[in-house]
């Protein structure tokens, strides 16, 4: 263990994968910043209302869709480790012909999921007007969002996050951009903000098609077109793994679903709180995903090569560092949580709401680091049963603290909440140690192959 952290070489590779995706990430909030920011500037309400519910409506789909990038990126690294470029290959083309074919679904159907969204909602019927015109053009950016995800996994799982940072940081500037341009300077309104995101959304796929390019001829793979009558062939896996990760996030998504609409049913303020602390959550997600994104590579990697030792001192790296960061983070709500609360709102009652609730944010870094690394474990080793199931009980835990302490209101919200994050690392522990220990780890994995 010593020896993995004197590794000066070891903790290089870590933050050569992790820190182009924090600084990637963070472009994510800045591009929902600036959308609020440039639609809230016309003349009627409505007009934010509907991109929000749009918004929000696109954005639920494309990330029940997120399986895409975390298959992919870890069977692309196990291939990489393995040395197989033929597998390495085809994990691109299999993730692409994938993508692009429930993109054509999504296409077919989105009046329907319109339809079932809108029909629910409480919305009036200026933001549904709205909702739906900003849904129906984004949709149309489907193939290029997908095509990004498995771009994106594709590239990290070939050891190279540099150039997935480069894509997201380059797709979201042209998405400001155009916004300011078609929303304010030609008044396209709602119309104007959909068709830059689409547009952003193209233009990055195409970016990335270019750096796919540029990684498979460095690498040496075989060229595409001698693979794709093959491209069915093994796909049975990629389909398995796709859908028990499809099934994982479906439950993450119910928890975060009920955090939001129960906080709304107990009052404006705490709703308003529950706001501003989710999206510190959020940053905590930023900052962990970065160190889980790290860990998917090199544990794909090492697993590919059937390499024990170099997936022990990867762990060990990994940990450590995500410790440090988690450290770091709690002690800053700790000591400087009022003041961070009074950047985001400044209504007094919000505030005092918000501070109240502050001791269940700040534990969470510290708690749900280990849910980070772990998917990154998992999704490294291509286990998405072992990650559904976990989140299937970390999942049914959530609402067994909510309805014994749910007299408690919004403090049982956030104790659910805290229970969820800490049994998703808590199960994929206890199986991880278990194959661990009985060393059947590697040997599982290669036999799923």
């Amino acid at each position: 263990m010593l020896a993995a952290l004197k590794d000066v070489t070891l903790h290089r590779q870590v933050f050569a994968l992790a820190l182009p995706m924090v600084l990637s990430n963070i472009t994510v909030p800045l591009l929902g910043l600036v959308d609020a920011a440039v639609i809230g500037h016309l003349e009627h309400a409505w007009f934010l209302g509907g991109v929000a519910v749009g918004g929000m409506m696109i954005s639920v789909t494309f990330w029940l869709l997120g399986f895409l990038r975390m298959a992919t990126t870890g069977l692309c690294a196990q291939a990489y480790g393995a040395s197989n470029k033929k597998a390495q290959a085809m994990v691109l083309l299999q993730g692409l012909a994938l993508a692009w074919g429930l993109a054509l679904l999504l296409i077919l159907g989105h009046r329907l999921i319109a339809g079932i969204v809108f029909e629910f909602s409480d919305a009036s019927d200026a933001v549904k007007t709205y909702a739906d015109q900003y849904f129906s053009i984004r949709i149309w950016g489907a193939p290029a969002a997908l095509a990004n995800f498995v771009i994106m996994g594709w590239l990290l799982g070939s050891q190279n996050a540099r150039l997935p940072m480069w894509l997201l940081i380059i797709t979201n500037t042209i998405n400001i951009l155009l916004d300011v341009v078609f929303v304010l300077g030609l008044g396209w309104q709602v119309k104007g903000a959909a068709a830059a995101s689409v547009i952003a959304e193209y233009s990055g796929m195409m970016l990335g098609l270019y750096f796919v390019s540029r990684q498979w001829l460095a690498q040496a793979l075989p060229a595409w077109r001698s693979l794709l009558s093959k491209v069915r062939q093994g796909v049975g896996r990629l389909l398995r793994l796709n859908r028990d990760i499809f099934l994982r996030s479906l439950c993450l998504q119910l928890a975060f679903s009920f955090m939001t609409f129960q906080g709304a049913s107990l009052g404006d303020n705490v709703v308003a709180a529950n706001a501003v602390l989710m999206s510190f959550l959020m940053l905590v997600s930023y900052g962990m995903d970065g160190f889980a994104y790290a860990m998917e590579a090199m544990v794909g990697k090492a697993i590919g090569a059937k390499n024990r030792e170099a997936l022990g001192r990867t762990l060990i790296s990994t940990t450590f560092w995500s410790l440090v960061i988690a450290l770091l983070m709690t002690l800053a709500f700790l000591g400087f949580g009022p003041q961070i609360i009074s950047l985001i709102s400044d209504i007094p009652a919000v505030q005092a709401e918000a501070v109240r609730y502050l001791p269940w944010l700040a534990a969470v870094p510290l708690v749900s680091m280990w849910c980070f690394l772990l998917d990154g474990i998992f999704i490294g080793a291509t286990r998405g049963r072992e990650m559904r199931n976990s989140m299937f009980v970390a999942t049914c835990t959530f609402f067994l603290i909510w309805q014994v302490f749910h007299s408690f209101g919004n403090h049982a919200l956030w104790a659910a909440m805290l229970a969820f994050l800490g049994m998703r690392g808590l199960s994929l522990a206890a199986i991880f140690v278990y194959q661990w220990q009985k060393n059947i780890f590697l040997e599982e994995v290669s036999a799923n192959k």
